[in-house]
């Protein structure tokens, strides 16, 4: 199976943005967090949200189709390749394992996360508040591009309260805030 380094180095071949380089490290991150939480791998958690979007920069109208070749061919789990497509919902991939759900779950959540961090003083993620994050999800126009609808559904189909998952994408964010280019 690749390790972390294959999987960097898969992301930075197919990704050139820092923005989306950052959202895969995060969601790694967080990823990493929640297999902790369930007692489940976190290498191999960590590597389906660092590959995650791996291919949406250089295939929008493909991903995350176009990337299971390079996936597979690549040599990864079949159980870190599914994860991946079905985070995104339109795939049709059914996500049957809890890596696949808690993708899915925190993906979206987690860039959201994010943008509230970026409007607190000093770009704090460490600052971030369930509550701040709560009254932001309801404001459409804040980060308009982040689907609420993903973020219930994910919510919904884990079974786990909202203000479980922010506090779990804060804490895991926190240690890398540098790297992601919060304060």
């Amino acid at each position: 199976m690749p390790d972390r380094a294959h999987a960097l180095q898969t992301l930075h071949q197919h990704t050139q943005t820092d923005s989306l380089r950052r959202h895969g490290l995060a969601v790694e991150a967080v990823m990493r967090a929640a297999a902790l939480r369930v007692g489940a791998d976190q290498e191999l958690w960590g590597l389906s949200g660092l590959l995650h979007d791996f291919d949406y920069e250089a295939h929008p109208d493909e991903h995350p189709f176009w990337g299971r070749t390079v996936l597979e061919a690549a040599g990864y789990p079949d159980e870190v390749v599914l994860a991946i497509q079905g985070h995104a919902n339109f795939s049709g991939v059914p996500r049957e394992t809890d890596m696949a759900r808690w993708l899915f779950a925190l993906d979206e959540l987690t860039g959201f996360v994010m943008a509230v961090a970026m409007v607190q003083p000093g770009r704090a993620v460490s600052a971030v508040k369930t509550s701040s994050v709560a009254k932001k999800l309801k404001d459409k126009s804040f980060a308009r591009s982040v689907s609420r609808e993903d973020i219930a559904q994910g919510t919904g189909e884990l079974g786990v309260p909202i203000e479980d998952l922010v506090a779990l994408v804060v804490s895991a964010l926190t240690p890398i805030a540098a790297e992601l280019g919060l304060g």
